[in-house]
């Protein structure tokens, strides 16, 4: 047997993107990022459709080499409007680095993609359209985030060798 994908009807994408919006608030988004992609396979441009999509794949990050940031970010460089490429990118950034910090990665090696994410945030903060300040709430939780571990957590480990043992 061949097994092939079927293709939604245009009259059916509203709906589809409810239920892909629901199975994300179920945490499922495997299911989310599927509708989405059968979205997309009838309307390739389709605005909402790329930010579930993202959203989605952002849902799945666990820290590791196998997240697929990349595909994510290129999911939001599909939308049309420059401050939202712009708050997405920051939040790829953002939720990767949450991601690392809970496998277990030490703060100081995650510090560099907060403050990717937080570069991105105060960009479309500059565009954002008037009453919008998702981008400043997002900067203030990067901010919180950072501030929730000590300075020194942040700081490279350095490595105290003591002198003895017949060392020069």
């Amino acid at each position: 047997m061949e097994l092939k994908l079927k293709s939604i009807s245009p009259e059916g994408i509203d709906s589809a993107l409810s239920r892909a919006e629901l199975y994300r608030s179920l945490n499922e988004p495997q299911e989310a990022e599927s509708i989405c992609q059968d979205v997309l396979a009838v309307q390739p441009d389709h605005q909402l459709a790329q930010r579930l999509l993202g959203l989605a794949i952002t849902d799945q990050f666990t820290g590791t080499s196998s997240d697929r940031c990349l595909e994510a970010e290129s999911a939001f460089q599909h939308l049309t409007d420059r401050y939202e490429r712009l708050y997405y990118k920051g939040l790829v950034h953002e939720r990767r680095a949450k991601a690392q910090l809970l496998a277990g990665r030490q703060p100081h090696t995650v510090l560099v993609l907060l403050e990717e994410a937080m570069q991105c945030y105060e960009k479309a903060e500059k565009i954002r359209p008037h009453g919008n300040d998702e981008a400043i709430l997002r900067w203030n939780r990067c901010v919180r985030l950072i501030q929730a571990y000590a300075k020194s957590e942040w700081l490279p480990e350095i490595e105290h060798f003591e002198m003895g043992d017949g060392a020069p």
